[in-house]
């Protein structure tokens, strides 16, 4: 049975396809190995949030790294440009140096960005992702100016004119983003639009379980989760039981799997997609975000969910063969 898109009928009076809102992070990537992380008390594999001066201290110890424009919704974005899209980014930066490597890579891929940056207050905010030998990836997230993206940062007519309005979990952490996120919701629901929203990471989970619940049940069409992200929403262990909760809840989800592709769950059907044999992984870094950048791109090009779907799994398919969440090469390549 082909699973139809939901969004079809979204596709007149756009200017973006997708308009996002979402930390904006600068990423700093080295390879370490596991005896590193312990030294440093860090999860392999999860996100932990510290302050300025843990953040110093994490960029003292580390080796050679490299710096370059991170972000979950930012780096979907920037896959969806990639892929041919049109798109809109809403996030915080300070006028600094970071904030200026972040602005011009943006800009750089063809992204809208037009937030008004700090002026004063915390610095741009920067990533630590820690790469181990089996490519997972640790990160150390000092949040800095997102911290500081307000309902003054949303703007309307961006909102209204995108298909689909797509917020990262992680900006859930301070009230000012919740009622930025809030105001949103409300403008993209009140032009006819779609919302979706990333449960991003285990731990941001755990923090706004009955709050994100809340949301996906009352405001969100497009919901994007990884296995373990689903346990930790309806604390379980058992996958099948989870997934029948989502679909009473939410209209549309895709559950994504690593190697064993994803799932799309619909009230109507579940679809098991499976991933594409890749070459060597280098990297896991930005997988879900370059996932949700295919399934987001197909979706807005009124395929069908099977196809958005398998398009997601290349995109992550490509990027996990490569350093950083940003790709090297047009994506618009997977699809020609």
């Amino acid at each position: 049975m082909t699973m139809k898109n939901p969004s079809s009928s979204l596709q007149q009076g756009l200017i973006f396809d997708v308009a996002g809102i979402g930390n904006a992070i600068v990423d700093v990537l080295s390879f370490v190995d596991e005896a590193f992380l312990a030294r440093q008390d860090l999860i392999k594999g999860t996100m932990t949030l510290v302050d300025e001066h843990r953040a110093d201290d994490l960029y003292r110890q580390m080796g050679p790294a490299t710096e370059c424009s991170g972000g979950s919704v930012a780096n979907s974005l920037a896959g969806m440009a990639s892929l041919g899209a049109k798109t809109a980014f809403i996030g915080k930066v300070k006028n600094d140096q970071l904030g200026g490597i972040f602005t011009h890579d943006l800009h750089a891929v063809g992204v809208d960005f037009s937030t008004s940056m700090l002026a004063r207050g915390p610095s741009t905010a920067s990533c630590f992702v820690y790469v181990t030998p089996d490519a997972q990836r640790t990160m150390a997230t000092y949040i800095g100016a997102c911290s500081r993206v307000s309902e003054a940062d949303i703007d309307a007519k961006i909102i209204e004119s995108a298909a689909v309005t797509y917020i990262e979990g992680y900006l859930w952490d301070t009230e000012t983003a919740k009622a930025a996120i809030r105001k949103a919701v409300a403008l993209a629901h009140k032009a006819g639009r779609k919302v979706a929203f990333t449960l991003s990471d285990v731990f941001c989970v755990d923090r706004h379980r009955e709050t994100f619940l809340q949301l996906i049940a009352r405001d969100i069409d497009i919901l994007f989760a990884n296995e373990a992200e689903l346990k930790s929403l309806y604390q379980t262990q058992d996958m099948a039981a989870a997934m029948a909760e989502l679909r009473d809840l939410c209209r549309l989800a895709v559950v994504t799997r690593s190697e064993k592709g994803c799932m799309v769950l619909t009230k109507d059907a579940v679809e098991e997609v499976p991933a594409q044999k890749i070459g060597r992984v280098i990297d896991t870094t930005g997988a879900g975000d370059l996932f949700a950048s295919g399934f987001l791109y197909g979706l807005t090009r009124n395929q069908d969910l099977k196809s958005c779907a398998e398009l997601g799994n290349r995109c992550a398919g490509e990027i996990i063969q490569q350093l950083g969440a940003r790709s090297m090469r047009p994506l618009k390549e997977l699809v020609a």
